[in-house]
């Protein structure tokens, strides 16, 4: 008989290079293990999807095993099993979902398939400051997406206001690094170098913000523009033999993308009349865009709710947080009959 009041959940996430493994007793976060195959990228200078595959295939049992064993439960006393059906890289997906599967049926036990990008507003029940209100806009920002979604209800109701319509905003972090010389993933080196950059040094483009932009992609983002006007001004000078100052390149680039993410993340809750912003994936572990985030929730007086650093990024743990509440709301398991689906819209939160 399954605890719908607080039920045992153990997530699977494997829609890009992470491999997650979480365990959630209802909103209580029990285990959060997650094997990152970045270093295995890092040599292409990018997510290779057939590498995130197999290393998906390979970190697998030995997360679940240690999931487990952090929780202090045995896969017996599991009441559901959750997985990521999208949206992701689909043969990572495969991964993940060929596990739930698996484990579900060798456990006798229901499967609930979820949304990626829904999973990351998920993560934040688990959170301290207690429950999330709705509705709430959220702001989602990782290598592969960059989202922004009107929350009405977590379980039910998620309305996509906008989205990248070019690279993602972890992509363009990712290619100016590469510009500028500095490691994959580019967005802890960038961060690190424009510490000791002038942010105001280079006024680099802001995409899709001019009035003719924003009639037709308010809520829309482009970085694409943006890494090429990087690019054009890092070869002029080079071209001229000049010292390409990257500092202030790094620190440039980055205060164009945190004005753009911010700036509609806000006029979002101000066009909706939503006094609450939650801030979700992997780029906001980066600390600036975490600071004017907040600046610019202060002054706008709307709440800002950033999950912790560890469930920022893909994990399982908000896989079962998110499959936790579709339960406690009485929602029926999925059949055995879904797949991955690379492109899941993310209005599908649960798929049957």
């Amino acid at each position: 008989m399954m605890n719908r009041d607080a039920p045992l959940v153990l997530g699977i996430e494997t829609s890009c290079d992470e491999t997650g493994i979480g365990i959630v007793r209802g909103r209580e976060l029990l285990a959060n293990v997650i094997a990152s195959s970045m270093d295995e990228h890092a040599r292409y200078g990018g997510v290779v999807p057939e590498v995130a595959a197999r290393a998906h295939l390979e970190a697998l049992r030995p997360a679940l095993t240690e999931a487990v064993a952090t929780a202090g439960i045995q896969l017996s006393d599991l009441d559901a099993v959750a997985v990521t059906s999208g949206p992701g890289l689909s043969g990572a997906l495969m991964v993940g979902v060929g596990a739930a599967k698996a484990l579900a049926l060798s456990l006798n036990k229901p499967l609930y398939a979820v949304n990626h990008l829904v999973g990351h507003v998920g993560a934040d029940v688990l959170g301290e400051e207690g429950p999330l209100e709705y509705p709430t806009i959220a702001l989602l920002v990782s290598g592969g997406h960059t989202s922004l979604l009107l929350v009405r209800d977590l379980t039910s109701d998620v309305e996509l206001l906008g989205e990248t319509i070019d690279d993602a905003a972890g992509e363009a972090f990712d290619k100016v690094a590469r510009i500028l010389g500095l490691p994959y993933p580019g967005g802890p080196h960038i961060d690190r170098v424009a510490a000791d950059g002038d942010p105001k040094a280079i006024r680099f483009p802001r995409g899709l913000t001019l009035p003719k932009d924003m009639e037709k992609h308010r809520y829309d983002f482009s970085f694409s523009g943006l890494k090429t006007a990087v690019a054009r001004w890092v070869e002029v000078r080079r071209d001229a033999g000049e010292e390409i100052p990257i500092a202030d390149v790094a620190a440039s680039f980055r205060e164009a993308v945190i004005d753009v993410l911010t700036s509609k993340a806000i006029a979002a809750c101000k066009d909706y009349g939503v006094p609450r912003l939650l801030l979700g994936g992997g780029v906001v572990a980066n600390a600036h865009l975490r600071e004017v985030a907040q600046q610019r929730a202060t002054s706008a007086g709307v709440e800002l709710r950033i999950p912790a650093f560890s469930l920022c990024t893909d994990n399982g743990a908000m896989i079962a947080a998110l499959a936790s509440e579709l339960i406690m709301e009485g929602a029926e398991p999925s059949s055995l009959n879904f797949g991955a689906d690379s492109t899941l819209p993310v209005t599908d939160i649960h798929v049957h």
